[in-house]
Order: C-alpha cells, then sequence, then structure tokens
C-alpha cells in the first residue's frame, strides 16, 4: 500500500510540474462565510482514496475519518515545530515563540460545526478544503490543566442533540461519551449551551498514550474561534485568558491542512483514513429525545 500512495504522488508531483512549466498560476475566487474574498491556487492538487466525511453534522456527534485527519494536521503542526514561524510579533517580542509542553501533553481539538463538507475520493484541492471549512479560522494555542481540558469535552452540549457544533473531533487523545447521561446544565452560556454543574459524562482515556492527568498541563491546538470562547467553548475562553502564553497565531487552518496533506502525507490521503480511528467512543442505548440544535 505505501509503494502504490508512493506512486500516486509521484504522478500528481509531476502532473504539477509540467502544468506550472506550461502555464501561469491559476487561481479561482472563493468568497468565505464571512464575506472576505480569497484567491485559492488552483495548481494544488491531492488525492484520497477514501470518501472524507463532513456532511450531513456527521462531525457534530460522533469521530469521522475527516475529524482525525484536521486535528492530525494541526497536532503535527505544533509538535513539528512548524507553528513556531506563525506566532505574531507581539508574542515574539514576549519571548512566546513555541509551544511550552513536550509532545506528549500537546492534542488538538476541532469542533464538529466547522466541518462543512465531505471531501470526495479522487483529486481534490484548495477549494475542497474550503468547502469543508468556509471560515477564515487561524490557529490557536491554549494552554489546560487536564480537569479543565476534561469540562471543556465534557460542556459540548445536550446530549440528545443530534447536530451539537461543539462536539470535538480530537487527536492526541482518546475519550468516551456516555449519552444516556443527561448533561448537569448549570449557568447559561450563549443561546443555545450552558456551563457544566459536573463532569458526569465524558472520561478521557489517555493523552498520547500516557495516562491521563487532571492537574498537568496540556497544550491544546484549536483554532481563534474556540480560543475566543464561541458556542460552548467557555472554558477554552477562560483557560486562555488565565494563561498569557496561550495565543492566536498568523497561520491560516486551511493552508495548515493542505500543508499536512503534502509534506507529511505525500499529497495522498490513504487507507490510514479510510474510516475514523477509534479515539472517540459514543455510548448510547437509550432513544434519543428531540431538543433544540443549534
Amino acid at each position: 500500500m505505501k509503494k502504490r500512495n508512493r506512486f500516486i504522488s509521484l504522478v500528481l508531483t509531476l502532473g504539477l510540474a509540467l502544468s506550472v512549466m506550461a502555464t501561469s498560476v491559476s487561481a479561482s475566487k472563493f468568497v468565505d462565510a464571512h464575506g472576505n474574498e480569497l484567491e485559492l491556487d488552483d495548481t494544488l492538487e491531492a488525492y484520497s482514496s477514501v470518501v472524507l466525511s463532513g456532511v450531513d453534522n456527521a462531525a457534530r456527534k460522533a469521530e469521522t475519518n475527516l475529524g482525525d485527519l484536521w486535528t492530525d494536521a494541526l497536532r503535527w503542526f505544533a509538535v513539528s515545530g512548524k507553528i513556531n514561524a506563525y506566532f505574531d510579533e507581539d508574542d515574539v517580542t514576549a519571548g512566546n515563540t513555541k509551544v511550552e509542553v513536550d509532545a506528549d501533553h500537546i492534542v488538538a481539538l476541532w469542533n464538529g460545526g466547522n466541518l462543512r463538507a465531505d471531501i470526495a475520493a479522487g483529486k481534490f484541492g484548495t477549494a475542497e478544503l474550503a468547502s469543508v471549512l468556509p471560515y477564515p479560522n487561524k490557529v490557536a494555542v491554549i494552554y489546560m490543566s487536564g480537569a479543565e481540558l476534561l469540562e471543556a469535552l465534557e460542556a459540548y452540549g445536550d446530549a440528545s442533540a443530534d447536530a451539537c457544533a461543539s462536539f470535538m473531533q480530537a487527536a492526541g487523545l482518546t475519550y468516551s461519551v456516555n449519552a444516556d447521561r443527561a448533561y448537569d446544565k448549570g449557568e447559561a452560556y450563549g443561546k443555545y449551551w450552558f456551563k457544566a454543574n459536573s463532569v458526569s459524562r465524558v472520561t478521557i482515556t489517555d493523552v498520547n498514550g500516557k495516562a491521563f492527568d487532571p492537574n498537568a498541563t496540556y497544550a491544546v491546538i484549536t483554532h481563534n474561534a474556540n480560543f475566543n470562547g464561541m458556542d460552548s467553548s467557555y472554558m477554552f475562553k477562560a483557560a486562555a485568558e488565565a494563561n498569557e502564553k496561550s495565543a492566536i497565531t498568523k497561520a491560516v487552518v486551511r493552508d495548515v491542512v493542505w500543508m499536512y496533506i503534502n509534506e507529511e502525507l505525500g499529497n495522498v490521503v490513504g487507507d490510514a483514513y479510510a474510516a475514523p480511528q477509534g479515539r472517540i467512543t459514543v455510548t448510547a442505548t437509550a432513544a434519543p429525545a428531540e431538543s433544540a440544535k443549534p
């Protein structure tokens, strides 16, 4: 399979090289969900041997292969050190130039509501990534205690809502959700969400293969909207405000995902992403009740 992937990657690379030699760089226009007009580099191409699932609320209620790919890209960006070049000028002046924990304490979380389309099997490019994420999200680093991380996962919303935008896709940790247990709602937070009175539904099994420590400090790689407390992300916001090393970088998330596909996967999303990789287990034996959906 590795030989097959390398062959596909070589063919794509040669095709791209010939295309660039024969023509000038091609760009199409894309207007994101915030009304920003962007130019997409149409010469960039990759290949997926599988459908990567993002539509029909799939990533809002369970782990998906696209969620695995997306969070893998973010964690790779931090662990590889590539993120170091993207801290903004103020952070660099303050000495904030790298992720301040070891790799085994780096995780990535991405809310399912920010995965909006499938990527079909076959060739794809920057236009397909823009359809998946039609927002100008930037990569952010948030330092959290293990206890805060656990509450951030707990607080995704009403367990009976089948389209919860704040359900977290993950890399670098495995966790389980007992969806039969009612969410212990506390203070209202926004239109649809409530702070957690207690953690009763979510259990973190391990972090990067090691025992979860509620007292340890973990670096969560996510995006600027979570950093600022969107949807049910009140714990992200509180943790970011409490630790001055937490930061929003200059790196555009779509660019980082493309970087990962290109540099780490050789432009081929292969069988490793054929199915969800078992990072999230959702147990639900009771029939879900209808509830308001965000």
